[in-house]
């Protein structure tokens, strides 16, 4: 430990809460002259006192001992992907013969971690989620493991399932899904110690597929948008995505988690659905007015730095200071190279997450970020085909990008 470090940090998070060093001494019953010395860099606090510490400042002892957040924490949804490959898809009564069946990993914390890690190894990423005590369990955090993700907040729930999808997969690449929700449907902000992170971002996905953070709060609105709240108290900042629902009920769960966030990412049919709004045309083709309409709303219901939309064709950007929209159309991926598209959105969230951890301009954000959705079109799974940063920056130069009509919104 650094005595200059730690006496700097104290002094700073005192000073930040209004205490003389009289009172902050009073508060861990030592003398004010030993908080001088810590403040001055002559010595620092005993072992034992970071926790009292940690607790008065409302920071995490980490963040006391090393004087800054660092990394991104990913929290949400935790999902064992079970893909079962069959010859067709059989009618009510009738028998279709299972080929072979594979696993994957699935959900936010899986997929945004992992893809992040990839990306770029030297940021420090946490997956934050539950799993029940079993062998899908054991598979997920496996793989958070080998590919270098912490592990250390995950919840494991004795008597609960992990949740689990089986993906019927027909030849022509069509798939059905059947999930479980699992540990998943369990999984609550009480399970997570916001105090205990360290980071300086915190991502949670999705809203719609966690029963606990998507019930309703007389305050908030709900569970999330408290969550988001707390997390804004203790220096972090916030970012959420959606799962594509057809509850109809996306005003009463997004619209409370938007005052709470420093960033929302969603696709267009989301961004579209809240306000109720269309984000195509009668022919499909993209709205883009629409589009730029639910961002400025999402604007004006507190997301503090940014609304970002990502669809097939073009991804956007709204900040929340400056009014600057931004379109960016996307990578134009031969389709012979195109595997699989299930870990698009997530890839594409994963790479927006690192654009905003290093600062990227607006442009700069969309261009990484689709193109690490592009990345993970390499591969049939969801996390496979991501590539590390240096190749996702070459994807624009080597493919190019769709050519978008702003006007007449038509893809060519």
């Amino acid at each position: 430990m650094n005595a200059k470090s730690i006496g700097n940090t104290i002094a700073k998070l005192r000073k930040k809460c209004g205490m003389t060093q009289a009172a902050l001494a009073e508060k861990l019953n030592i003398s004010d002259k030993t908080v001088s010395k810590w403040e001055s860099g002559q010595g620092y606090p005993d072992i034992t006192l970071f926790p009292l510490l940690s607790s008065v400042f409302g920071v995490t002892i980490d963040y006391l001992m090393l004087g800054e957040r660092r990394g991104i924490v990913v929290v949400g949804n935790t999902i064992a992907d079970v893909v079962k490959n069959i010859d067709d898809y059989p009618s009510v009564g009738r028998l279709s013969h299972i080929s072979d069946i594979t696993y994957a990993v699935g959900g936010c914390v899986p997929n945004v971690s992992i893809n992040l890690v990839k990306i770029d190894r030297s940021i420090p990423v946490s997956g934050v989620g539950a799993v029940g005590m079993d062998e899908y369990g054991r598979y997920i955090i496996g793989q958070l493991q080998y590919h270098g993700v912490n592990i250390d907040n995950m919840t494991f729930l004795s008597g609960v399932e992990t949740a689990f999808t089986d993906v019927m997969s027909i030849p022509s690449g069509e798939r059905t899904f059947f999930n479980k929700k699992g540990a998943d449907a369990e999984f609550s902000p009480s399970h997570i110690d916001i105090k205990s992170l360290s980071c300086t971002l915190l991502h949670i996905g999705y809203i719609f597929m966690l029963d606990k953070f998507d019930a309703p709060d007389e305050e908030y609105g709900t569970v999330m948008a408290r969550f988001l709240a707390n997390v804004q108290n203790a220096g972090i900042k916030t970012s959420f995505d959606v799962q594509s629902s057809n509850n109809g009920d996306f005003a009463e769960k997004v619209i409370p988690a938007l005052k709470y966030a420093n960033y929302a990412i969603m696709n267009e049919i989301e961004a579209a659905s809240t306000w109720n709004i269309e984000a195509r045309d009668a022919n499909g083709k993209l709205n883009i007015e629409n589009i730029r309409l639910s961002m400025e709303k999402m604007i004006e219901c507190g997301v503090k730095d940014k609304a970002i939309v990502h669809s097939k064709e073009a991804c956007f950007s709204l900040d929340a200071v400056t009014g600057e929209f931004t379109m960016v159309p996307s990578i134009a991926l031969p389709k012979s190279e195109i595997k699989g598209s299930v870990g698009a959105g997530d890839a594409f969230c994963a790479g927006c997450l690192y654009g905003i951890y290093n600062e990227y301009a607006d442009k700069q954000l969309l261009e990484f970020a689709s193109a690490a959705a592009a990345c993970s079109l390499f591969a049939p799974g969801a996390v496979d085909g991501m590539r590390d940063k240096n190749e996702i920056l070459m994807m624009n130069e080597k493919y190019g990008r769709l050519k978008l009509d702003y006007k007449n919104t038509a893809g060519k």
